[in-house]
C-alpha cells in the first residue's frame, strides 16, 4: 500500500482526541479533503493498539487527553518515523517536552485551510 496517494494526502490517519465531537469534526474534514481512512483513538493504549495494528500514514494528536498527554504516541510515532502534528487549544503554553518543542502544532478550533496544508506538507508522499 502506497504511504500517501499521489494528490500528497496521507491515505491513512490516527486521531487522538478524546472529545468525541472533535474527532468526529476532525475525522469529516479529512474525509471531504480526500483522505482514505480514519482511525480515531480516545486515549493512549488505545492509540498504541492502533498503531501496533496498523501504522497510520500521519497522525493529529491532541496535546491534552482526559487524564493524560499523548506524549507515549508522539514517541511511539517518531520512533517508526511517522509524520504527526499536536493539536492543542493552549497555543505556545501547550507544555510540550523539549523534545517535541519544534514539532509542528494546529490550534483548536482549527481551520480547514490549516488542517488541509499540515496534511499535505507532512505527507510523505513523492
Amino acid at each position: 500500500m502506497d504511504p500517501a496517494s499521489c494528490d500528497g494526502l496521507p491515505n491513512d490517519v490516527l486521531i487522538v482526541e478524546d472529545d468525541p465531537l472533535i474527532a468526529l469534526d476532525f475525522e469529516d474534514r479529512l474525509l471531504g479533503f480526500g483522505v482514505k481512512t480514519v482511525r480515531t483513538a480516545g486515549n493512549v493504549a488505545k492509540a498504541l493498539d492502533l498503531i501496533a495494528h496498523r501504522s497510520p500514514d500521519f497522525a493529529l494528536l491532541d496535546v491534552s487527553l482526559s487524564r493524560e498527554k499523548s506524549f507515549g504516541v508522539a514517541e511511539r510515532l517518531e520512533a517508526l518515523k511517522i509524520p504527526f502534528v499536536f493539536v492543542t487549544g493552549y497555543g505556545a503554553e501547550a507544555g510540550l517536552p523539549a523534545a517535541f518543542a519544534a514539532k509542528p502544532r494546529l490550534p483548536k478550533p482549527c481551520p480547514s485551510e490549516a488542517l488541509e496544508a499540515m496534511l499535505r506538507k507532512g505527507s510523505r508522499c513523492g
